[in-house]
């Protein structure tokens, strides 16, 4: 159930990935057609990255013709980032919006020495989903605060309920081992809680 959870989750980050290239492209289109310069700008800085690759591949790093590459590229740049500024729009403009700037709508993120982990909007979509079939989306009406102890019985029937407290006094007794567990949650020498009872009860 795990795997297939993720595997639908990874498939819908998939789809977000490429709405997002394709809006870009969409804006990308439709800049360029109103505003040709742009286009001739990231014509060339295509052009100069490539051929800065070929250098670096032919002379090394080193090479003076790849520090006047890096220049032109820094200009160009510039003067993109200016034409933008002078539309009134923002410096990503011609970049994907993805939904999470982190992991851009991949799940994973990658770390200086390549190590692959999932990113936390990922385990928060986990947890959202564990979370809602955990039946406990509604921690917020059905908690301690909103406990009430009094639509229990304040009278003791040691023939029915086989205790010698009423059943309020026991309810109000698992209600402080409960909070007792939750205070101590995070002590590794503090003992789990099980519930039992009959199929149903709550």
């Amino acid at each position: 159930m795990a795997n297939e959870v993720l595997n639908s989750l990874l498939k819908d980050y998939e789809k977000k990935k490429l709405q997002a290239e394709i809006d870009c492209e969409k804006r990308k289109e439709q800049l360029y057609k109103n505003v040709p310069k742009l286009g001739e700008i990231e014509d060339e800085l295509n052009n100069f990255a490539i051929n800065m690759t070929k250098n670096i591949l032919k002379n090394g790093d080193s090479s003076l013709e790849k520090n006047e590459l890096e220049k032109r590229i820094t200009n160009l740049k510039m003067e993109k980032a200016k034409i933008l500024s002078e539309l009134h729009l923002p410096s990503d403009y011609l970049k994907p919006h993805y939904e999470c700037k982190i992991c851009n709508d991949t799940g994973y993120i990658t770390d200086s020495n390549y190590k692959t982990t999932l990113c936390s909007c990922l385990k928060q979509k986990l947890f959202d989903y564990a979370f809602n079939k955990s039946n406990m989306s509604n921690l917020d009406k059905e908690n301690f605060s909103t406990f009430n102890a009094n639509v229990f019985s304040d009278e003791v029937d040691v023939a029915k309920y086989k205790y010698n407290i009423s059943p309020r006094r026991n309810i109000l007794n698992i209600k402080d081992k409960c909070l007792e567990f939750v205070e101590n949650f995070d002590n590794p020498n503090y003992k789990n809680l099980l519930f039992t009872g009959n199929v149903g009860l709550r």
